[in-house]
């Protein structure tokens, strides 16, 4: 069975996740999904992140992460991504596959605006966290990681923001017999189509 429905509301997808969202609320790493990007030699890039809301009257993925990652340039070299998210308590995988896009530093008036909303609701131990030397580089010393947060009012120039804007999601509800899988398909820009699928 297909069904389309126009892209110019929320994607259809939304409210089942909405829903995991809730139904998992008491669980703090519900929040952690990993993300998978394409290194420069064509091989996965896989880590965990932490998801951090959805973009205000869109269907993008907010989550944070350093400039100087790898992420970051992996992103600008292929922008496709996919994140696998699954929640314990409901028993649910979401796959969510798309474009990754970062907003750092140089980004337009607009993007640092919602760079900057990002970075001022950021705990102050993540913000900290921006303050740290290169990652992935040789290990420093203790001295080299300062446990004083910066200024809240303005990011920090290591700091972006990465929005993922799915273009297909794959969810999967484990629970019963058998189970339940549908997949949400993106067709251009009008228009999500909504098929039921075998487990």
């Amino acid at each position: 069975m297909v069904e389309s429905q126009s892209a110019t509301a929320l994607a259809p997808w939304r409210p089942a996740l909405a829903r995991a969202l809730h139904r998992n609320r008491s669980l703090v790493y519900a929040r952690y999904l990993q993300l998978a990007t394409v290194r420069p030699d064509g091989r996965p890039a896989n880590r965990t992140v932490v998801f951090r809301g959805f973009l205000k009257d869109a269907d993008c993925l907010q989550m944070v992460t350093d400039a100087r990652s790898n992420k970051v340039a992996q992103v600008a070299a292929q922008p496709w991504a996919e994140a696998c998210w699954y929640f314990p308590n409901s028993r649910e995988q979401f796959r969510l596959n798309g474009h990754l896009s970062c907003i750092g530093a140089e980004a337009a008036e607009a993007d640092l605006r919602l760079r900057r909303q990002a970075w001022q609701a950021l705990s102050a131990t993540a913000r900290t966290q921006f303050t740290w030397p290169t990652p992935a580089q040789p290990r420093q010393s203790e001295r080299a990681f300062p446990d004083t947060p910066p200024d809240a009012a303005e990011p920090l120039t290591e700091f972006c923001l990465l929005l993922l804007e799915p273009v297909s999601v794959d969810h999967l509800e484990l629970r019963g017999e058998p189970q339940n899988r549908t997949c949400y398909q993106l067709s251009g820009l009008e228009s999500w189509s909504i098929q039921i699928l075998n487990p």
